[in-house]
């Protein structure tokens, strides 16, 4: 146990440098190679800070625990709109661009409805994966393409005040070095995390959608922290969007590939599923209606966390406390 929390600790230190150090080099990248920060959130960071996710989700898929990395996805997909955006947006109101109007917020939307269904039956198919990695190649190929015609000129300046005409091959290795301590620090995290709640005793989906979902979304919230403070908007809103397309598409394509089978925890596939969808649909609709997200609905997402965590966790007791009224009559009527 002692050993799970200083893990857990170095991780937590290791994610807070390292994605600060992996931020401000995809940011330099984007600069030197004139390409927009909404495309490098989306993509370059977005794929980043999901590593975690899919390392996580993939490992646990191979080992025939499925409902860690289900939970995983559907926890990191709702963190990444309540903790982390309510989070950035307490910090620095947040404007949308009408270019993430267009295509990440409606791809990300889709994303998430899309793993959604695919987890509506209770069952992962083989084929619904690759449907959903086919999914992940368009969506990238859209927003790559698009992003060509607007990497001169609506984001460049959002950039240029942080990169300090750092070179290409500079700031790459920053990125590199950043990305790697990212997911190092998110491993250590996860492991000394689920090795505390596995002798706590709980299941694998509740360890999955919360302690290992937090942990593999500190990425993303500590990359949200750096860019608010320097006034990023385009970087954390397309960080976010991204996350998320990339934990529905890719992540969930791989554990549906290498985890095939039925859920074991009916939860993921019914209330925490239904969750995940309320939250990326109000996201999408504060983000046309408003085309901003202020302090006061940055709380009010931040709220609809920790409901979530609330929900959770009562489920789980609940679950709990009926497995154990199940196992006393199974024991009397053995007797």
């Amino acid at each position: 146990m002692l050993l799970a929390f200083v893990a857990a600790v170095i991780g937590i230190a290791l994610l807070s440098k390292a994605a600060d150090e992996f931020v401000e080099g995809a940011a330099a990248v984007a600069a030197a190679l004139k390409i927009s920060p909404v495309v490098v959130g989306a993509v370059i960071v977005g794929f980043g800070t999901s590593a975690p996710e899919l390392l996580v989700s993939g490992i646990s898929a191979v080992g025939g625990d499925a409902d860690v990395g289900v939970g995983n996805i559907i926890g990191s997909n709702i963190a990444n709109l309540t903790l982390i955006l309510g989070s950035a947006a307490l910090l620095l109101p947040l404007g949308i661009n009408t270019g993430v109007l267009r295509r990440e917020a409606p791809l990300s939307t889709l994303s998430v409805l899309a793993f959604a269904l695919v987890l509506a039956g209770g069952v992962l198919d083989w084929w619904e994966g690759v449907l959903l990695l086919i999914a992940l190649a368009v969506s990238l190929t859209v927003i790559i393409q698009a992003g060509r015609s607007e990497s001169t000129d609506a984001y460049a300046h959002d950039i240029e005040e942080f990169t300090d005409d750092e070179s290409v091959t500079s700031a790459s290795i920053r990125t590199v070095v950043g990305l790697v301590g990212t997911v190092a620090g998110a491993w250590l995290l996860v492991y000394g995390a689920t090795t505390v709640a596995e002798e706590l005793g709980v299941s694998g989906g509740f360890i999955g959608i919360t302690l290992v979902a937090v942990g593999t979304s500190l990425p993303e919230l500590v990359t949200a922290v750096v860019a608010a403070r320097k006034g990023e908007d385009d970087l954390i809103i397309g960080n976010l969007l991204g996350s998320n397309l990339f934990n529905s598409f890719a992540v969930g394509g791989v554990v549906a590939v290498l985890g095939n089978g039925a859920i074991e925890d009916a939860s993921l596939a019914r209330t925490e599923n239904l969750f995940m969808v309320g939250v990326a649909v109000a996201a999408m609709f504060a983000m046309v209606t408003r085309r901003r997200f202020s302090r006061i609905e940055g709380g009010l997402f931040l709220a609809a966390f920790v409901a979530f965590l609330i929900v959770t966790y009562v489920g789980e007791v609940s679950d709990d406390d009926e497995s154990a009224v199940a196992e006393v009559v199974v024991t009397t009527d053995g007797a």
